[in-house]
C-alpha cells in the first residue's frame, strides 16, 4: 500500500488543522492507520490509530485530536484542534495489517512527511 499525507500547515496555537492520509490498495480496510510525529532532534512519537473498529490516541492529545477513516476514500482523517506549539512537527501516516500498534518498528509502509507548525 502506498500512502500520502497532506494538509500540514501553520497555524496560531489554539487553531485546528486536518491531516489527510490517502492510501492506495484495494485491501484498505483490512490495514491499521496510524499517525506518528517527529519534531526536530526528537524521536518520532506516536499520536493516533484507526482500525477498523477502534481508535486509539496518545495521551499528549487525547481530547484535541480525533482520528476517523473514509474506506470509501481509502482515506484517513486526523482532526486537530486546540493546538500547541509542542505540537509542532513533521507528521508522518502508516499503516500495517489489522492491528494497533503505537510502535514505529511495527508499522510496513509509511506515506512521506506534511510539515506542522505552531505558533504562540
Amino acid at each position: 500500500v502506498q500512502l500520502q499525507a497532506s494538509g500540514g500547515g501553520l497555524v496560531q496555537a489554539g487553531g485546528s488543522l486536518r491531516l489527510s492520509c490517502a492510501a492506495s490498495g484495494r485491501t484498505f480496510r483490512s490495514y491499521a492507520i496510524g499517525w506518528f510525529r517527529q519534531a526536530p532532534g526528537k524521536e518520532r512519537e506516536f499520536v493516533a490509530a484507526v482500525t477498523w473498529s477502534r481508535t486509539y490516541f496518545a495521551d499528549s492529545v487525547k481530547g484535541r485530536f480525533t482520528i476517523s477513516r473514509d474506506n470509501a476514500k481509502n482515506t484517513v482523517y486526523l482532526q486537530m484542534n486546540s493546538l500547541k506549539p509542542e505540537d509542532t512537527a513533521v507528521y508522518y501516516c502508516a499503516a500495517r495489517t489489522y492491528y494497533y500498534s503505537e510502535y514505529v518498528e511495527e508499522y510496513d509502509y509509511w506515506g512521506q512527511g506534511t510539515q506542522v507548525t505552531v505558533s504562540s
